[in-house]
């Protein structure tokens, strides 16, 4: 199979995330952080390791402040929801976002009468953060965005934002979904300045599924969203004061946290590379779809920086459709439909029949490009003839 849905999970996976994955289930298979014994303490630095490794690879000062979590999606609703709200607060977000952050964000308006601006994205940097500047209120609490769109690719400038954010008001905290960018392209958030940083493991890093960790920079105080078993500190009736017990309950994913930790130094590893090889095969895929008739592409153009992701529609064909037939008689795997961004669409006007979207990895190569761009063509052809 030309497997073209890394953006949803990527595949195939480094062989060393397996194997470090069967490791920590057939040679240790303790549970981390109950126990002194040998197999424990063992389960419990392989959690250390990859925190530790997080923080530095992401710019987060305090490893303590590295927490783990099932997915990108938990992250985000600890960071959002773990704050303390009130009626009149404020939230500026965008067009962009993923179904992760416009639903507790929704969920905010309706249970506080919070007020959420979402900022369109319409191309062109500079519009996008004097509108970010002009939308912030006194009562403006949150700027919650995405670093990149799932659609489109589209790459959101979250460092000017975020400085000229501080500039007019230094207490507003600053959350980016680095689910699409995290594993592509740097993110540091010291350098940056972003205060909370959510990400999966199993998109753009290679990891596995399971895997998602929210980074806090500096001193953010959050309500845990979930009570229970840290191993610490368990003659206190209270959840603890510390970190990361203190967002940190039940037994933690220590096979997949092992795998995310061996998915992070290979990232490490290649993260210094000048272009990544997706980016070649992503700007070759663009050209070749612009070059066919029938098909209307959305986003960035190909002089645009971009994330692997390319959006597009055939003729008036339902995005479904495409995609099942790219899977049923080509055995490519893409993703159709309405992608979990519904302000995206109802933006580029496509909440009808949705877009298909194509997502590579570093494991793609230019021969199934060229495979996929024949298919499309014939796809083309067929209804034409029809």
């Amino acid at each position: 199979m030309i497997y073209f849905d890394n953006a949803a999970s990527s595949f195939p996976k480094p062989p060393s995330v397996s194997q470090e994955m069967v490791r920590a289930v057939n040679e240790i298979g303790a549970n981390p952080g109950r126990g002194s014994h040998t197999l424990a303490r063992e389960a419990a630095n392989i959690i250390l390791h990859a925190r530790e490794k997080a923080a530095k690879l992401f710019g987060c000062t305090n490893p303590k402040q590295a927490l783990f979590y099932s997915n990108a999606t938990v992250a985000i609703n600890q960071a959002i929801k773990g704050l303390s709200w009130e009626r009149g607060d404020h939230i500026i977000t965008t067009s962009f976002e993923h179904n992760s952050i416009r639903r507790p964000t929704a969920f905010l308006a309706k249970q506080y009468n919070v007020d959420i601006t979402h900022i369109e994205w319409k191309g062109d940097q500079q519009l996008f953060v004097n509108e970010v500047l002009h939308a912030i209120r006194p009562s403006t609490k949150l700027v919650a965005m995405t670093h990149a769109s799932n659609v489109t690719g589209a790459i959101i400038p979250i460092e000017e934002v975020i400085k000229y954010v501080r500039q007019q008001n230094e207490q507003i905290i600053t959350l980016i979904d680095g689910s699409q960018t995290v594993g592509h392209i740097p993110v540091h958030m010291k350098e940056q300045g972003i205060d909370m940083l959510a990400f999966p493991g199993h998109k753009g890093l290679l990891g596995p599924q399971g895997t998602g960790m929210l980074l806090i920079e500096g001193d953010i105080s959050l309500t845990p969203l979930h009570h229970g078993g840290t191993g610490n500190y368990s003659e206190d009736v209270d959840q603890p004061k510390k970190l990361p017990e203190r967002l940190e309950s039940g037994t933690l994913n220590t096979p997949g946290i092992a795998g995310l930790h061996a998915a992070l130094l290979i990232y490490e590893e290649r993260m210094n590379q000048n272009v990544p090889r997706e980016t070649f095969l992503v700007n070759r895929l663009w050209k070749g779809l612009n070059q066919l008739d029938g098909v209307t592409l959305y986003g960035p153009d190909i002089n645009a920086e971009r994330i692997p992701i390319i959006a597009f529609n055939v003729l008036d064909i339902d995005s479904q459709e495409i995609a099942m037939i790219l899977d049923s008689t080509y055995n490519i795997a893409v993703r159709a439909g309405l992608h979990c961004s519904p302000l995206a669409h109802e933006m580029l006007e496509t909440m009808d029949r949705g877009v298909v979207r194509v997502s590579l990895s570093m494991y793609n190569t230019e021969k199934e490009v060229e495979k996929f761009l024949a298919a499309i063509q014939e796809i083309i052809e067929a209804y034409r003839n029809l």
